[in-house]
């Protein structure tokens, strides 16, 4: 690899349904968590982590993303180049990311669906990604979650790599769940250049076709997606209980 710079790409251009009627009038990426949109927590985070550009897909209310992304934000978070990808047509997860490819070729790059949020930083998963075991192409953040029927969930061998991946399944046997972290590099996009099939979604088209390739890394500290009314509580409360106990 040329270039160790990391790139991300953000994924915002859902409709973010579960989270209305707050998301009737704003995309859930400017959905605020403690005063701060989650779009913007993501990019300082990426700032933290030594990313130093970032592509950012967008689709609903797209307009009011890009009035969010003004001059005075730009030049706030001026250590990053900030890319906007617009569709006119939602692509869905995985053709966004086959769409884009060429934008982390030859550097590190990381997939995050920015309707997350995710209190710890990122330096300690892409140590876990660089350390990796050489079969594996794709590096996922994990957590325990408390409602694993609502995740999608994995099961992992004792390298801490997937054997097996349940989308959002009634009787999910684990709780080990996928936060939608990636990080990955030129090996991966190369796999993704010669894949063939057909691919909408990253977890249900992607994911299963890389058991055994993919590694994990469990955080320990606080995720919530951000996909209903009370996940959006109950990271805000977090937030808030913190800011106090400061």
């Amino acid at each position: 690899m040329k270039d160790f710079s990391i790139h991300a790409l953000l994924l915002a251009a859902g409709y973010g349904k579960r989270l209305r009627p707050i998301t009737n009038d704003i995309p859930k990426c400017l959905v605020k968590i403690g005063g701060s949109s989650l779009l913007e927590l993501w990019i300082a985070k990426l700032i933290q982590s030594n990313v130093r550009s970032v592509l950012i897909n967008t689709h609903y209310l797209s307009e009011k993303v890009n009035l969010f992304l003004n001059p005075r934000l730009l030049n706030k978070y001026k250590e990053i180049k900030i890319q906007i990808s617009h569709e006119e047509n939602l692509l869905g997860t995985a053709k966004t990311m086959i769409n884009n490819k060429e934008f982390f070729r030859n550097k590190i790059g990381l997939l995050i669906h920015a309707d997350n949020f995710y209190e710890g930083d990122l330096s300690n998963f892409l140590k876990a990604h660089f350390n990796r075991p050489k079969k594996c192409l794709l590096t996922m953040l994990t957590f325990k979650t408390d409602n694993p029927k609502s995740c999608g969930v994995v099961e992992i061998d004792s390298e801490g790599i997937v054997n097996k991946f349940y989308e959002k399944v009634e009787n999910p046997p684990t709780n080990l769940a996928n936060a939608a972290i990636y990080a990955f590099d030129n090996n991966f996009i190369d796999w993704i250049e010669e894949y063939t099939g057909s691919a909408n979604d990253f977890s249900n088209d992607i994911l299963p076709k890389l058991l055994g390739r993919i590694y994990t890394y469990k955080t320990s500290e606080f995720f919530a997606d951000i996909g209903t009314p009370k996940m959006l509580e109950k990271a805000n409360d977090f937030v808030n209980r913190k800011n106090i106990n400061k």
